[in-house]
């Protein structure tokens, strides 16, 4: 071993450590004082055909934080490996809770992931079925059922989130949003909620409002944009709105996001709808640099 004078050996010493303070506080300066996150949706099919050289990709971007969606060939296990060895964590996990039946397995994936949140969207079978006239009480069975998943998951040592679309923001019979009435129906400690931006925006809400009207109901958030529309859309099996890379769109996220500190938000994870102007991870990484600009 050669020797190292005390001197050299503490300046090294100082500036290693300034410069593991310095990566901590930039990783950590993102929007709302968050690591930047993403939904490997986002990555999809880079994803799909190579998953451990996309995850390590997502870290290399800057990215520090992932949200599942779906494991592709891999068990909840496997995948959580492949995270963990590319350098990131996966607090919330997306998974394809049904109108009925056992979560237990979908409970064992969130933890085989290292994930506190177990998350789901809309529920076919409840809230909407092919074909089908939209059923007038749907927002409130919505509701009921996200009771019970919420109680489950509390029993399993997981917390229950949901995610938006646009179709919540139908009018429920009272012609409120029947995004609040799944607000107003679910238990404030068992079920919290995952605010897509995007796709509440689409709809003509905005999710500072809901901060502010629905104080500590909402812990993670969806970044994406959108080209802007004539009028707000919420039609399920419409034409679907064009996605856009952030900051090519109509959303402006200062706001959100400065609003969303106050509120509490714990997690954002940026995401983006078809179509794609170039790969992928491409986008990515302009996703990446969007939310590096509003440090």
């Amino acid at each position: 071993m050669s020797f190292i004078p005390r001197r050299r050996f503490l300046t090294l010493t100082t500036a290693t450590a300034a410069a593991s303070v310095i990566a901590s506080r930039l990783a950590f300066a993102f929007p709302m004082g968050l690591p930047p996150g993403i939904q490997l949706y986002a990555v999809r099919d880079p994803l799909a055909a190579d998953a451990s050289r996309t995850l390590k990709a997502v870290h290399d971007l800057g990215f520090r934080e992932v949200e599942s969606a779906g494991f592709g060939k891999y068990s909840a296990a496997e995948f959580g490996k492949l995270i963990a060895e590319a350098g990131l964590r996966c607090p919330r996990a997306h998974l394809p809770f049904k109108a009925v039946g056992d979560s237990g397995p979908l409970f064992a994936d969130a933890h085989a992931l290292g994930a506190h949140y177990a998350t789901s969207s809309t529920m076919p079978g409840i809230f909407y079925a092919p074909d089908a006239a939209p059923d007038p009480d749907r927002f409130k069975k919505t509701a009921a059922r996200m009771n019970e998943i919420g109680r489950a998951a509390k029993a399993a040592g997981l917390q229950y989130a949901y995610h938006n679309h646009h179709v919540e923001f139908q009018r429920a019979p009272d012609g409120g949003y029947g995004y609040d009435t799944l607000l107003r129906e679910t238990d404030h400690d068992l079920v919290k909620f995952e605010i897509d931006c995007g796709w509440m925006m689409i709809a003509g809400a905005k999710p500072q409002d809901y901060f502010a009207r629905y104080p500590g109901r909402f812990r993670m958030l969806h970044v994406k944009d959108f080209k802007p529309q004539a009028s707000p859309s919420t039609d399920l099996r419409g034409e679907r709105p064009v996605g856009v890379e952030l900051g090519h769109g109509f959303i402006d996220y200062g706001p959100i996001f400065a609003a969303g500190r106050a509120a509490g938000i714990e997690h954002a994870f940026a995401e983006q709808e078809a179509p794609y102007v170039r790969s992928q991870l491409d986008s990515a990484k302009v996703s990446y640099e969007y939310l590096a600009s509003l440090r």
